[in-house]
């Protein structure tokens, strides 16, 4: 099989292919390809799915140069790793967002699941390691649900539980002392929609990101609810959440249930919800492991060496 790809710079050329295209050759050795640049194209032979690999991570690659304007060799990898993960169905469906030509795709099989399991139930609970994509994609559904109108609001909260810190000692008024908590929130719509678009929907409350406490005495109709971080709930928060559930809303809860950051002795209500829960009908369970992270690739073995450190205390 043979295919051409019109790079969308040549001036990048040189940063594209790597010092001393030091790039192209990890693409050859990876996945078994020939590569030649030509006249502003890469000319790629090999076997089909080889092929179709290595164009996927070309595309990565010059998104990366476009996003950033450098290209290492450690994205390269990274991207070479995620293209050998385990197949992804075919049909799994794209989420498509506002930002421009932007469409959210899984990059696993365990994220193909998880998005299927978010469109297929009205309350889901997703749990994994970090950089598994739980909070994205729970994002990416939520935000293509408010641009085909399938709901009018999207509520994104957060226990304020502190990692080692306490709250109270962090300067500034509360929404500052909240804000660190709710910044990965932000990075995932600011990834979705472009800032002045962001500021207009969260000034208008069609978007709002808040603290767990703030969804106390409300009922939340035709919105995409979001509880993020929630291995950090007691049980009682975890059922005012739960009970917020209004007509025509999603809920997807997710959270690292090896990472609880509660008092020690307090069961983490999110783990408690998924046993009472796990069976109802429309209530969908997904568990996402080390081979769904999409992170640097260091990220698999990190967590890979905390969990073999814990089994043997």
């Amino acid at each position: 099989m043979e295919v051409k790809i019109q790079l969308d710079s040549t001036d990048k050329q040189l940063e594209l292919f790597g010092p001393a295209d030091s790039y192209l050759r990890l693409l050859r050795d990876s996945l078994g390809v020939h590569i030649t640049a030509r006249q502003g194209n890469l000319i790629i032979t090999g076997k089909e799915k080889d092929v179709d690999k290595a164009v996927e991570v070309i595309d990565k690659m010059q998104k990366q140069l476009l996003k950033s304007h450098s290209l290492t060799t450690a994205n390269v990898t990274t991207f070479i790793q995620q293209s050998e993960s385990t197949a992804i169905p075919q049909n799994s469906e794209a989420i498509t967002v506002y930002a421009h030509k932007k469409v959210i795709k899984p990059s696993t099989k365990g994220q193909a699941k998880y998005l299927k399991t978010m469109l297929t139930n009205d309350l889901t609970f997703c749990t994994g390691p970090a950089g598994t994509g739980k909070t994205y994609l729970a994002v990416a559904i939520a935000v293509s649900m408010l641009k085909k109108k399938q709901i009018r609001r999207i509520v994104l909260a957060r226990p304020a539980v502190e990692a080692g810190e306490k709250l109270g000692f962090l300067p500034g008024d509360i929404q500052a002392k909240v804000n660190p908590y709710l910044r990965p929130l932000f990075d995932a719509l600011e990834d979705m929609m472009d800032f002045t678009q962001m500021k207009k929907f969260v000034e208008l409350d069609i978007i709002e990101i808040i603290p767990l406490a703030f969804m106390r005495g409300r009922t939340l109709n035709e919105a995409a609810i979001i509880c993020d971080e929630a291995q950090n709930t007691s049980a009682m928060q975890m059922l005012m959440v739960l009970t917020r559930l209004g007509h025509g809303s999603k809920m997807i809860i997710t959270g690292d249930i090896t990472q609880i950051d509660l008092e020690r002795g307090q069961k983490s209500g999110m783990i408690e919800a998924i046993e009472i829960l796990k069976r109802i009908k429309g209530i969908g369970c997904v568990e996402l492991n080390q081979k769904d992270i999409v992170r640097h690739r260091l990220v698999q073995n990190i967590v890979q060496a905390y969990k073999k450190k814990a089994k043997k205390d």
